[in-house]
């Protein structure tokens, strides 16, 4: 299963006492998966349909606890596509509570973002990517749920997608806030241990990375110390040089791959760090002299 399927099954089993909080889960539902109709007398029409059975399945059982009204239900199976759609219909005055439902208090605004994913929404698998997203059928509706989601501190943005509008995070830490709102906890912290593995590894690898930079650093410096040594000995010879700087070329030849506070305790006079990179400074100072001319 799907890591957006996992969520769904999860908050599709969040069972609620309170009416208005499951009124406005089915107004959610209703409103992305639905389609409303009044007659002239005010009896209203709502009319369901979704390829999910999880979906189909909660609004049923949601508008049975809230209205306790029958419904007709239809199930039709595309052959050629392998699909089956999930028909519903009800027809009632009281529907109108539903149609016009406004979210005001913070347990109903759960519910209906947790109403809006169960019916539109989708998650990326977080461990290659943090994205979620909730596919709403006009701009209205998306600033609407925008808004209601903003409301718990994250920052959804809305962005068209050819005739529908989508709401949706990317950053993993507020796809987490999201997911407690919604009280998708297993699916949360599923999403944290994936978090702190990639955050460790990430950790890792950056460590890695920066010695390995410091390792071919100092490879480098020491290549070079070399070579001018090389170059200072051709050209004039070590001999000339005064007893410091000589015995810090020798010790350089003799240790080619030592640290710097390594090589200082291998001299004949051991010197600390800064010593011994000040004389290798000098030879390639002069180094760079005997080149010039």
């Amino acid at each position: 299963m799907s890591f957006s399927g996992k969520i769904k099954e999860e908050l599709a089993a969040c069972d609620k006492e309170a009416r208005h909080c499951n009124l406005a889960e089915l107004s959610a539902i209703l409103h992305m998966c639905g389609e409303f109709s009044q007659d002239r007398y005010g009896v209203c029409t709502v009319k369901f349909r979704s390829e999910n059975f999880r979906v189909a399945r909660k609004c049923f059982t949601l508008m049975k606890k809230t209205f306790n009204i029958g419904n007709d239900i239809s199930i039709r199976r595309n052959m050629a596509k392998g699909s089956t759609s999930y028909l519903l219909f009800w027809k009632g005055e009281e529907l109108l509570a539903v149609r016009n439902a406004i979210v005001h208090a913070v347990c109903c605004k759960r519910a209906y973002i947790r109403g809006a994913f169960i019916a539109a929404g989708s998650m990326s698998d977080p461990g290659k990517a943090y994205h979620l997203e909730i596919v709403c059928s006009d701009m209205g509706q998306a600033e609407y749920l925008k808004d209601m989601m903003n409301s718990f501190g994250v920052d959804a943005k809305t962005v068209p997608r050819k005739k529908t509008y989508v709401v949706y995070l990317k950053e993993g830490s507020q796809i987490v806030d999201i997911l407690n709102v919604m009280e998708a906890h297993i699916a949360l912290m599923e999403m944290e241990n994936v978090r702190i593995l990639k955050e460790m590894r990430n950790s890792v690898n950056r460590k890695v990375n920066c010695e390995t930079a410091n390792i071919n650093k100092t490879v480098c410096a020491a290549v070079r110390q070399v070579e001018d040594i090389e170059y200072i000995r051709d050209t004039i010879g070590l001999e000339q040089l005064p007893d410091g700087l000589r015995d810090v070329a020798l010790t350089r030849l003799a240790n080619p791959e030592a640290a710097l506070k390594e090589l200082g305790n291998l001299m004949s006079e051991p010197v600390g760090k800064s010593g011994v990179n000040h004389r290798l400074r000098k030879l390639s100072e002069l180094a760079e002299k005997l080149r010039e001319q």
